[in-house]
């Protein structure tokens, strides 16, 4: 561990890279990406989520790599420049937009936006786009979303999906594609209901009964599974699955389903002091925390801070709840016997890669031991 992050500062000293950055190792990226080959069905065609890897390199990177021409979109304006940036490619929306905002950009004209399948997840909505397409006198793209388990919302049972089909004639705008389903509540199903193998399984079966609902010219798109679960679809309805994080694979996408795969991005950042910590107030208090071992002895100030990241280098860094959390200048408790010393870089894993890739400016890429380019991020507004 230590060898591979002493690695990583060499390179970012070479480079003159001294303030807090986003890291991206090229080489751990690709053997995700071949992971990915080796282990997916080759039923299941790869939709990238946008969100997770809001960089245009990173995602061209990807889906050369893959083949990939399929796109999951959330946010227009990252939608606008990914439809822009790969004209050939489908797009689906992983989460229903308020109509007010399809209409928004559909209004514009600048981009696009045929290229885009709407998610409907009720009656409501459905007849809100219907309407859209009418006013606008153009033909939109939907699929429907189904719960498969997650109860986060979409069509509940098969017989409503059905009903909503019925009433899809009574608006002559809209054009069914087929459906999205999302399982991520199944890695965390515990043993006592039945674990995730047995969650995975009765997701895919809910999905079917929902997909036998679709007329046979409604099932382009037969979407299910994100990065926990990809991998772990064979055989079953479904014709495509959707992934992004586990490409660079955050510290919450640690899971069964991605096991072999390495982090790929790490927060780099400086430190600024390495000191023997004191609380405010009288030094009486420090030491008797210390000596309970609620304060550490040493510690470090980092440039920057408070992200979503969990520390992984210096070794034994952590946060501390007696002094919190600093968007300036974070403190962080180190074991007594480090070696530290300002100017060290210190490394930390993002929990999450959406947003989190695009705090930093353009992504500091590594490959071979070296910067080698620097990838310009998506704006987040």
């Amino acid at each position: 561990m230590s060898t591979y992050f002493a690695g990583l500062s060499d390179a970012l000293r070479q480079a003159g890279i001294f303030q807090p950055c986003l890291l991206l190792d090229r080489d751990r990226l690709d053997r995700n990406i071949a992971l990915v080959k080796e282990r997916l069905d080759p039923g299941l065609a790869v939709r990238l989520v946008d969100k997770s890897l809001a960089c245009l390199p990173l995602l061209a990177h990807i889906a050369k790599a893959l083949a990939a021409h399929r796109f999951m979109t959330f946010h227009p304006p990252i939608s606008a420049a990914v439809l822009n940036a790969f004209p050939s490619a489908d797009f689906l929306y992983g989460k229903p937009m308020p109509v007010q905002a399809a209409r928004a950009v559909l209004a514009q004209g600048a981009t696009d936006w045929k290229r885009v399948c709407w998610l409907i997840d009720s009656q409501e909505r459905l007849a809100e786009y219907g309407a859209l397409a009418a006013e606008l006198g153009i033909e939109l793209r939907i699929a429907f979303e189904i719960d498969v388990g997650l109860h986060r919302g979409g069509f509940a049972e098969p017989e409503a999906l059905s009903q909503a089909l019925k009433t899809l004639s009574d608006y002559k705008g809209l054009r069914c594609e087929g459906v999205m389903a999302y399982e991520a509540h199944a890695p965390h199903i515990p043993g006592l209901f039945g674990g995730p193998a047995r969650a995975l399984a009765q997701a895919s079966e809910r999905a079917a009964a929902f997909v036998a609902c679709l007329g046979a010219g409604q099932r382009h798109i037969l979407n299910i599974g994100g990065s926990k679960t990809a991998l772990l679809h064979h055989g079953g309805i479904a014709n495509e699955v959707s992934m992004g994080s586990a490409f660079v694979l955050p510290g919450d996408f640690d899971t069964p389903g991605l096991d072999g795969f390495q982090p790929a991005s790490f927060i780099a950042t400086p430190i600024l002091k390495v000191v023997e910590p004191m609380l405010p107030g009288p030094p009486a208090v420090s030491r008797m925390l210390q000596a309970l071992g609620r304060f550490p002895r040493k510690g470090c100030y980092l440039y920057g801070g408070k992200w979503m990241a969990e520390p992984v280098f210096p070794e034994g860094m952590s946060t501390n709840g007696l002094l919190g959390l600093s968007s300036n200048q974070q403190f962080m408790g180190l074991p007594a016997d480090t070696m530290a010393k300002p100017s060290d870089y210190a490394f930390l894993r993002p929990t999450q890669s959406e947003a989190v890739l695009q705090q930093f400016g353009p992504i500091v890429v590594l490959s071979g031991g070296r910067i080698v380019d620097r990838w310009p991020v998506l704006p987040m507004a």
